[in-house]
C-alpha cells in the first residue's frame, strides 16, 4: 500500500521558485528532486522560447511522462519531489492518476513578483512575456486533497520547514536520511534569498 504523500509536486507559475524550494525540501525532508522542465520535448522548449504558450496538447505527453517518472521512484521506495507548473486541475489529475495521494505544494506568488523574478533570471527558456499567460491558465489548487499552499515570497528555508511539518502531520514516511538526490536536475543547491535584492 502506498503511504500518504509518497511523492510531492512543487507547483506554481514561472518564477515562483519551484527548483530552489524543491531542492530545499529534499535537503530538509529527504527524497529525490526531479526537474520537470528537463523532460520537456525540444518542440515545447522551442515554442516557449519563442514566446508562444503551450496548450493542453503540448503538455499531455509531458505530463504522462512525468507521471511515469513519479511512479517509478515511488516503486523504488523513494519519495520523488517533482518541480512542475501543474497549472490546471486536469494536469494535476493526470499526475494523481500515476501516484495515488500525491501531494502538491503550491507556491503562491503575485503577478508582479513573478514578472520581476522571470525578468531577472538569465539563461532560462521561459521569457517574461509568458507570465501573463501562466496566470491566465492557473487554476488554484487550494482546497484540493493533499495540497499545501504557501507564500512563495517567504524565505526558502522557512518554506521547507512548513512542508516538513505538513508531511509529518499527514503521516508521510520519513525520508530525511536519503540525502539530496536529483533526477533530471543539474544541481541540488539552495538559494535562500527568495526575495528581491
Amino acid at each position: 500500500m502506498v503511504s500518504p504523500l509518497s511523492a510531492l509536486v512543487v507547483m506554481g507559475v514561472s518564477g515562483c521558485g519551484k527548483s530552489s524550494v524543491g531542492a530545499a525540501i529534499v535537503e530538509r525532508s529527504g527524497g529525490r528532486l526531479i526537474e520537470g522542465d528537463a523532460f520537456h520535448p525540444a518542440a515545447n522548449i522551442e515554442k516557449m522560447s519563442a514566446g508562444i504558450p503551450l496548450d493542453d496538447a503540448d503538455r499531455a505527453g509531458w505530463l504522462e511522462r512525468l507521471g511515469e517518472e513519479l511512479a517509478s521512484w515511488v516503486a523504488k521506495g523513494e519519495r520523488p519531489v517533482l518541480t512542475c507548473s501543474a497549472l490546471k486541475r486536469r494536469y494535476r489529475d493526470t499526475l494523481r492518476a500515476a501516484v495515488p495521494e500525491l501531494g502538491f505544494v503550491f507556491l503562491e506568488l503575485t503577478r508582479e513578483e513573478a514578472a520581476y523574478r522571470v525578468s531577472h533570471r538569465p539563461g532560462h527558456f521561459m521569457p517574461p512575456s509568458l507570465v501573463d499567460s501562466q496566470f491566465a491558465t492557473l487554476e488554484s489548487p487550494t482546497g484540493e486533497a493533499f495540497t499545501l499552499t504557501v507564500n512563495a515570497a517567504e524565505p526558502i528555508v522557512e518554506l521547507a520547514e512548513q512542508v516538513d511539518g505538513w508531511l509529518r502531520d499527514n503521516g508521510a514516511d520519513d525520508h530525511s536520511q536519503t540525502g539530496c538526490d536529483t533526477a533530471g536536475a543539474p544541481f541540488c543547491a539552495i538559494n535562500n534569498h527568495n526575495t528581491r535584492p
